[in-house]
């Protein structure tokens, strides 16, 4: 995990579907509402697994899209700040 200019990254390409997702959980269970994180992932399954994620958790996804097979997700931690 990295974090820079106020984005977490997490890079988890050549993982299978479910992992992505769970290691996106993870951090943003340690992340402060509002946080931002982003997630690259090379599973097409990780689409359609974000997608749903956000849709459930409350998390918000802000932005996904695809270059030569790496899709990248960002998302935002949901929850009331303070």
């Amino acid at each position: 995990m990295i974090r820079a200019m106020g984005e977490t990254l997490i890079d988890a390409q050549y993982q299978k579907s479910p992992i992505p997702v769970l290691r996106a959980a993870r951090a943003l269970r340690a992340m402060a509402p509002g946080e931002k994180l982003r997630i690259l992932a090379t599973d097409p399954g990780a689409v359609a697994d974000f997608r749903e994620f956000c849709k459930t958790s409350g998390h918000a996804l802000i932005a996904a899209s695809e270059v030569k097979g790496v899709y990248s997700f960002s998302l935002k931690r949901g929850g009331q700040p303070g």
